[in-house]
């Protein structure tokens, strides 16, 4: 009995290892998408998929996962869940870029700031995981914070919710589907991979293309743009199975927290006072989360 909660917390340990490092490289990928701007979103989007594909089937294949794939294609309801894990990745990865590409690094922080609060409510009401209260107080702390940074905003964040609602239903999915990382994102952009595929024909006969003509520099950037994007997906994938949907989400903190710094720092977006009053409420959320799982492990370590 001891061994096994052991092995569990373990386990659990070297799921939050893998969701800082996933969320560390997420921070900070607006500087990957800025060296960018000078092709259009929509390239760099199709550009993504094209390359994660490329890059994660050939890996899966090296790693001999192909009777793994062949199972996924035998089994419709992991294939469904696929595709449309497929579909929420996509439209949250075209948005993001778009986002940072048209100077609104802030409004992407304050997503992915929301994003733990979507994926706490989906831990509870689908996958009926417990909420202790150390969850519940430092959820209302940050959501008090986000109810004043959407009203400094003036207006709906759109761009923020789409961000928080796609992310959460995404990892909600991976969860559920228990797809191994690597062969998941394989299987995720080759269901799409066609149509972005089809894009880049498109807008290269067109004489639209940014591929070759954008730059050696950009070039490379968008070939690389799948492997930047498989490696914290797959550091991502590996923690959501070992960690609880609702803990995993508040580690997702670390991202907007490095995105929001970049904005302010290194792009020169504006932080108003009303904005530094909600991050303020935010930072005291984390410290509060922080406080009770340190806690809650005392606790359960000195049960015998």
């Amino acid at each position: 009995m001891d061994t096994d909660r052991h092995a569990s917390k373990k386990d659990e340990a070297n799921g939050i290892v893998y969701g800082v490092t996933a969320y560390g490289l997420w921070g900070l990928f607006p500087l990957y998408w800025k060296s960018l701007e000078s092709v259009p979103s929509m390239q760099i989007l199709a550009h993504r998929i094209v390359w994660s594909f490329v890059f994660t089937m050939i890996l899966s294949l090296a790693l001999g996962r192909r009777a793994a794939i062949a199972k996924l294609f035998r089994e419709p309801k992991r294939l469904a869940a696929t595709v449309l894990a497929g579909v929420l990745v996509s439209a949250n990865w075209g948005i993001y870029i778009w986002a940072v590409n048209t100077e609104r690094i802030i409004e992407t922080s304050l997503g992915y700031y929301l994003n733990p609060l979507v994926s706490v409510a989906l831990g509870t009401l689908v996958l009926r995981e417990r909420i202790d209260h150390g969850i519940m107080v430092s959820s209302v702390i940050a959501g008090v914070g986000i109810v004043i940074l959407t009203i400094s905003y003036g207006q709906l964040p759109w761009i923020s919710l789409s961000l928080a609602v796609t992310f959460a239903l995404y990892g909600l999915i991976k969860k559920m589907a228990g797809l191994d990382a690597l062969m998941g994102l394989a299987m995720e952009t080759a269901l799409v991979f066609p149509f972005a595929l089809g894009f880049l024909a498109y807008e290269q006969v067109q004489g639209r293309g940014s591929f070759v003509e954008a730059g050696v520099l950009s070039t490379v950037l968008l070939v690389l743009a799948g492997a930047v994007t498989a490696i914290p997906l797959f550091f991502y994938a590996e923690g959501v199975k070992r960690v609880p949907l609702s803990r995993m989400g508040f580690l997702q903190y670390i991202s907007p927290t490095l995105q929001l710094l970049l904005g302010v720092v290194v792009f020169g977006e504006v932080m108003s006072g009303s904005r530094m009053i909600a991050f303020a409420f935010i930072l005291a959320a984390l410290v509060v989360f922080a406080i009770t799982r340190a806690k809650r492990s005392g606790t359960e370590a000195a049960r015998p």
